[in-house]
């Protein structure tokens, strides 16, 4: 199709849809501002950034800054940390609103699915500083959970103390914060699944757990790896917001990620140059792992992003 053909089936469509493109504006205008526009900060990175300088001004370094953090003890302390957080995320949390989901389409009760919802829910919309602040308390000396594990051979001191008990307060927290609300795209998908196959499947005698594995779970796949997809092209974008508010300098050896780092040498060490590069660093992975994970997609399931 020509320039000129182009612009006149544009226009033509532009006419026929004029509100669906107003609705679209406000989108596009978000992704643009604050998401491609800042892009051009990406040159931070291969100089020697001066806020008084400007970047343009500030003199050109190349590589140097992704040299030192390369040869730097936290290179590898940082990495492993984010990819070992980030596969237990994908191990435990990941699954864990698909369960959720399953469970709750087959609750036959309206009022209990309504409050389990509710209540799942609910922990998605608290603040982060509340979230920190619950499991803070709740992991300290004498809070509930230490207690519990008090029994379970706990010394009793807080849990967030120790660094092998980081991980996996970090998992369920986050379980515990996000399932109920990521549930609500598969609950949708759930919705439009044909219910004659639900009575194909009764018919053909097969229980209520057989329809779930069956029906329901083939119904819901394309969701499952479209949103596995787009997880895998976040793999190590960790939020550093928790951790910071949860992690302390006796616990880095296990809970100081990428993002935590960049946090620390970017914002209160003012190194910018350098908390850049460390992160265009993460970015060129995930986008990496992104396009690996669409295209294998693509070629066992046949679902792909694009």
């Amino acid at each position: 199709m020509n320039k000129a053909a182009f612009s006149k089936r544009f226009a033509r469509d532009f006419l026929t849809n004029k509100y669906l493109y107003l609705m679209m504006l406000p989108v596009v205008a978000y992704y643009a501002i604050f998401n491609y526009a800042p892009m051009y900060g990406v040159l931070i990175a291969f100089k020697d950034y001066s806020p008084m300088k400007g970047i343009m001004d500030s003199p050109w370094t190349g590589f140097e800054h992704f040299k030192t953090f390369f040869d730097s003890y936290y290179f590898l302390r940082v990495l492993k940390n984010t990819l070992i957080i980030s596969v237990y995320s994908l191990i435990f949390e990941f699954p864990a609103p698909v369960i959720l989901a399953l469970l709750i389409n087959e609750a036959r009760n309206k009022t209990f699915k309504k409050i389990v919802q509710s209540a799942t829910y609910m922990p998605y919309f608290i603040s982060m500083i509340v979230i920190a602040g619950l499991i803070r308390d709740f992991t300290d000396s004498g809070g509930v959970i230490n207690t519990i594990y008090m029994y379970f051979g706990g010394d009793g001191t807080s849990m967030l103390q120790h660094s092998n008990l980081f991980r996996p307060i970090y998992i369920l927290s986050e379980i515990w914060q996000r399932a109920g609300w990521e549930s609500i795209i598969y609950l949708a998908a759930l919705m439009g699944i044909d219910q004659e196959q639900y009575e194909a499947a009764r018919m053909d005698g097969a229980g209520r757990l057989k329809q779930m594995w069956y029906v329901s779970l083939p119904g819901i796949l394309p969701t499952i790896v479209i949103l596995f997809i787009l997880r895998m092209g976040n793999l190590l974008n960790v939020g550093f917001e928790k951790i910071i508010l949860l992690y302390n300098p006796v616990v880095y050896e296990t809970a100081d990620v990428i993002s935590s780092f960049v946090y620390r040498k970017g914002l209160l060490e003012f190194s910018w140059s350098y908390s850049t590069a460390v992160g265009v660093f993460n970015s060129i992975i995930n986008l990496t792992l992104l396009v690996l994970a669409n295209r294998i997609s693509k070629r066992i399931t046949n679902n792909s992003l694009w």
